[in-house]
């Protein structure tokens, strides 16, 4: 068996310093251990064998000294630590090899909280997955209140919180919150918690300010050590966790179906904590992370994870940087719920002037309340602070001439999806601005040439695809028209990063990337209905991948008339692909807002216009039907070149569509599935290595 430091050879080493701290109050002295990899805050500290092994031998310095009063352990600045090295990770073949990984971190992390001192963990900065396990195995834990991120997101990548996290933490505060931290926040894409929310919840004991943070947790230890401050804790063993389990258990089956098996590994065993010793707890962790490093889900997960850290920040076939001209103001056509969430985002983001335009004064003033609406939520929550409240409100106004936009550089518009409206638009627009304000479309699914085609200067107009809701969805899909020239496209992608969203290039094609596969996929199971195949067994067939909804529930959230315009565009451009329901027609022409009532039930009515097929599928035919279709659709993307490589459809189907990260992206699963002939991507990508 290879040997795991072999793994892990590029391993960016965590260093362990030790030195000892005098406490105050005459409380003695603390040996305190500093976690630093040697880099500054963009290069978290990390753990690999290297890194385990520095930690295991500074507490080896200070476990036999009789001189101590505690230990304590702290990051470098704005960084405690953050985890596993899962580079290396991704290499384990063997499950010896996986075990090793899992026990050699429990070996070393149990030893802070097994020391003849007590242990405290000054949490200064981001602590995550490991990192914040290492604090769970201290006796003591105090956190910065400026700590941005808190999190165990190991579910999120195929793992489970292996060095401890699964049995020490519903001890510490309760199995309902530390399923919060262990499943719900991973699932729900990969939410993390602040350094204030985290000591709300109990994982940490004390509290204090990041400009002095570590004084006054010295100050804090010595009154614990000298009696002057009694910590207590909830014995949550004595709870009844089995409804807890069984209601987290019930969640995921709803969510889930089965389709992941990680957050379920770790459902087990945060069960088992109630009752589990020490050494049979951990040892249960270990058996699932070696148990989840062999399988495919984590390689997925890593490949997701790449794709949106990596790929996403560094857009393939983006202009550069420096073409990008300045956005002083912005202009949004159109006050209606896309554009009013528009208009609150370049505000808040761009903090810049931006006005909005519509054809009534009425509805303008809707758009306009609905934001200022917003940023009193805002507030309400604590996200902004007063003076932060009134300056984003004097920023977003209305007006009900184009004339306001003549020194925006950028507009935006967000009306009816016509093209004969789109062109009227920017006919207007264009009569107003300067020769250098870029015009961008928020069409899902129109020709950005044809569109332009009217203009004086097309070289400037470009797509600016957001998803629904804007403030939500991290995926923007820029896309470049026949015309479009680089400084307009470089200035679309500035933007997109200074609203913070993740932009992919697309090419002007119909219905781009996310709703042209949306649309294949649900036009293959309406077909399937209008064949005969009963509503609700076509609606499930694809329940074992844990898609974020079902295909209806996914057309109930855009609305039949929207889904019905879409597949009539994509209808037109490939006919021998995309069919339109006449069925789809009726349900639209009757006006239901799906197949499913007030109460998310099936309608009857609904389900009766999709009834009268002779020709029903089973759910296996209709779920290979639909994954053929994706491949088939897929391919011929990527032989048009709509986007750059396979890897773009797989971040914009995972950031636009919710596609789960735990099938790694669409083109690997198709691969592994073996519906991809030929392979989407080389041999052992987001798989285990043959």
């Amino acid at each position: 068996m290879t040997d795991i430091k072999e793994l892990f050879a590029d391993e960016v080493v965590t260093r362990a310093a030790v030195r000892d701290v005098e406490l105050p109050y005459g409380a003695g002295t603390m040996a305190l251990i500093t976690l630093d990899n040697g880099f500054d805050h963009t290069k978290p500290s990390t753990f690999g064998p290297a890194g385990l092994t520095s930690l295991n031998e500074a507490v080896d310095a200070v476990a036999g000294r009789t001189d101590l009063a505690a230990v304590g352990v702290t990051g470098k600045p704005f960084i405690f630590a953050v985890g596993a090295d899962l580079k290396g990770a991704a290499l384990v073949s063997e499950r010896g090899q996986a075990l090793a990984i899992g026990k050699l971190g429990h070996d070393v992390f149990r030893r802070l909280g097994e020391l003849d001192v007590p242990s405290f963990a000054f949490v200064n900065g981001a602590a995550m997955g490991g990192g914040l396990e290492v604090a769970l195995h201290c006796t003591y834990r105090t956190i910065s209140s400026g700590v941005p991120a808190v999190a165990l997101p190991e579910c999120f990548l195929g793992l489970v919180p292996g060095w401890g996290g699964t049995q020490l933490l519903p001890r510490l505060i309760g199995p309902a919150n530390a399923l919060k931290l262990i499943i719900e926040n991973p699932l729900s894409q990969n939410r993390m918690i602040k350094g204030r929310d985290a000591f709300a919840l109990g994982v940490a004991d004390a509290m204090f300010e990041p400009a002095d943070f570590l004084e006054e947790s010295l100050r804090w230890a010595a009154q614990v050590l000298r009696g002057e401050v009694e910590v207590s804790r909830t014995d949550h063993t004595a709870e009844d966790w089995s409804q807890v389990v069984d209601g987290a258990r019930a969640l995921l089956d709803m969510k889930l179906h089965g389709a992941s098996p990680a957050p379920y590994r770790a459902l087990e065993l945060v069960a088992l904590a109630r009752t589990a010793s020490r050494d049979e707890g951990f040892d249960a962790e270990d058996q699932a992370l070696a148990d989840l490093l062999m399988g495919d889900e984590l390689r997925a997960g890593l490949y997701a994870f790449d794709l949106v850290q990596r790929r996403a920040k560094r857009p393939a076939g983006a202009p550069d940087k420096a073409l990008a001209r300045k956005v002083t103001k912005v202009g949004v056509v159109g006050a209606g719920l896309m554009a009013s969430q528009m208009a609150l985002l370049f505000a808040r983001r761009l903090e810049v002037p931006v006005v909005l335009t519509d054809l009534d004064q009425a509805r303008l003033d809707k758009g306009v309340a609905y934001v200022h609406a917003e940023v009193d939520k805002l507030l309400g929550k604590g996200r902004i602070t007063g003076d932060q409240a009134n300056r984003l409100k004097a920023l977003v106004t209305g007006s009900l001439t184009k004339d306001a936009f003549a020194d925006a550089d950028f507009v935006i518009e967000a009306v009816f999806e016509d093209m004969k409206v789109k062109q009227q638009v920017f006919a207007e627009v264009e009569a107003v601005v300067s020769e250098t304000c870029v015009l961008a479309t928020n069409t899902s699914s129109l020709s950005l040439t044809e569109m332009g085609s009217q203009l004086a200067h097309p070289e400037r107009l470009v797509g600016f695809h957001f998803f629904n809701p804007v403030a939500v969805m991290p995926l923007l899909e820029i896309i470049r028209g026949h015309a479009t020239d680089d400084a307009t496209l470089a200035t679309a992608f500035a933007v997109g990063r200074s609203l913070k969203k993740s932009s992919v290039l697309v090419k002007d094609a119909p219905a781009f990337v996310v709703n042209r596969l949306l649309t294949r996929f649900m036009g293959e199971v309406i077909a399937a209905v209008d064949e005969g195949t009963p509503l609700e067994l076509a609606e499930h067939a694809l329940d074992d991948l844990g898609l974020p909804m079902t295909p209806f529930a996914l057309l109930q959230l855009v609305g039949p008339a929207v889904g019905l315009h879409v597949a009539e565009t994509l209808h037109a451009a490939f006919p021998d692909r995309f069919g339109v329901s006449e069925n789809m027609a009726k349900l639209v022409a009757a006006g239901k807002p799906g197949v499913y009532g007030a109460d998310f039930s099936l309608d009857p009515e609904a389900v009766a216009i999709f009834s009268g097929g002779a020709s029903p599928s089973t759910a296996e035919q209709v779920r290979e039907r639909v994954l053929r279709a994706l491949a088939q659709e897929i391919r011929i993307m990527l032989d048009e070149g709509v986007v750059a490589a396979a890897q773009d459809i797989d971040l914009c189907m995972i950031l636009g569509a919710g596609w789960p990260f735990h099938l790694g992206g669409i083109t690997p699963f198709l691969d592994r599935s073996g519906i991809a002939a030929p392979r989407f991507l080389e041999p052992g990508v987001a798989s285990v290595p043959a």
